[in-house]
């Protein structure tokens, strides 16, 4: 088996993996890009609502707080540069009852709190001049919330990646390895098993990330928490949809309830739901339309019957469970499990498309120290 040395590898060509590539590639650092699927872009990255997240839900001070406005920002001037297709269409909470409109102003404070200044608190009439079609005692409006084309994104940051000499390697997939002074040995799957050593190891690997670091020898099993999966499942309506903004309910626990989120060409979309699940699997049941409608007629009561088909779904690489409070993102580097040049990116669930490109400054400026 034959053995290269690398300078810096990245495990998973998503959008977090490839915005890490295409960052440390253009500081000039030799970036290899490992990838176990036959495309990039193959697994979260391209099953979630392709929202550009404004930061209202997430505790002050927290990585997800932070890279998330700070991702916003540099999401929507890279997808302008770039020629990515987006819109800051906007977004509104509704609030279905007096006691969640109580919680609207709870969400408003917080994310006030976290350094989002641009909301705006509606009434049931000003709501209603806004979305005729929608009901509700009060809405939250989020402007600076958008939706990005998530796999032009992908395609963006590979060409820029690319372009500053990163190589990407699919049907790649790291099937273990261990810790060899200060290089990092990976031994690899696919047609032609290999081995390489790193000095600079990425573990962006999403639903893989927990399981891939315990595969690596001499790795503290103690730095690893547990990895939880989380599906969430997409209905399409047919036909268009009477809204130009994006539409939430209150939050449910381990996600954001069923919204309606729109793609670039207009069409809606409704989920996700959540269902905790033991392995990552992706077929949409029909048996879940009922408990759709149900709630989308919360906040669209003239949902016409018989209008949603199965669309799709995703699944988010958790590390907190069902009734848990909400893990933050964890950035883990050798001041929290002691291997030098590693960097393990777990539970990068939402916001992670959000703050992808944060998280990738994050750990440039982490790596530069």
């Amino acid at each position: 088996m034959s053995t290269e040395t690398v300078d810096c590898v990245v495990i998973g060509a998503g959008v977090v993996g490839l915005a890490c590539a295409a960052q440390l590639a253009d500081q000039g650092r030799e970036v290899l890009i490992l990838e176990e699927a036959d495309r990039f872009g193959e697994g979260v990255s391209s099953r979630n609502s392709e929202v550009i997240h404004a930061g209202l839900y997430y505790p002050p001070g927290s990585l997800k707080a932070r890279l998330c406005l700070r991702g916003k920002e540099l999401l929507y001037r890279y997808c302008s540069a770039r020629a990515v297709p987006h819109s800051r269409c906007g977004k509104l909470i509704i609030a279905s009852s007096l006691a969640e409109a109580a919680q609207l102003r709870a969400i408003e404070g917080n994310a006030r709190s976290c350094g989002l200044d641009v909301l705006e608190q509606l009434d049931a009439e000003a709501l209603a001049t806004l979305e005729p079609a929608l009901r509700g005692v009060a809405a939250l409006h989020s402007p600076s919330t958008g939706i990005v084309d998530s796999h032009g994104l992908m395609l963006a940051l590979l060409a820029d990646a690319e372009a500053a000499g990163a190589l990407l390697a699919l049907r790649t997939p790291v099937i273990g390895g261990s810790i060899e002074g200060a290089l990092l040995h990976l031994e690899l799957g696919g047609a032609e098993p290999c081995a390489i050593r790193a000095r600079t190891v990425i573990n962006a690997a999403g639903l893989g990330a927990v399981a891939l670091a315990g595969r690596m020898r001499g790795f503290p099993a103690s730095a690893l928490p547990r990895a939880y999966f989380a599906k969430g499942s997409y209905f399409v309506l047919q036909g268009r949809a009477p809204f130009s903004h994006l539409v939430y309910p209150l939050p449910e626990p381990g996600g954001l309830g069923v919204h309606l989120t729109l793609d670039l060409a207009g069409q809606a979309r409704f989920g996700p739901d959540v269902e905790w699940v033991t392995e990552p699997g992706y077929q949409v049941s029909e048996a879940r339309i009922a408990a759709f409608e149900t709630s989308i007629r919360r906040y669209w009561p003239e949902l016409p019957e018989g209008r949603l088909s199965p669309g799709y779904a995703g699944v988010r690489p958790k590390i907190s469970g069902p009734g848990e409070a909400a893990a933050d993102f964890r950035i883990d580097g050798p001041e929290v499990h002691g291997i030098e040049g590693w960097i393990n990116l777990l539970g990068i669930e939402s916001p992670g498309l959000t703050a992808s490109l944060a998280i990738a400054e994050e750990i440039a400026h982490r790596l530069a120290r």
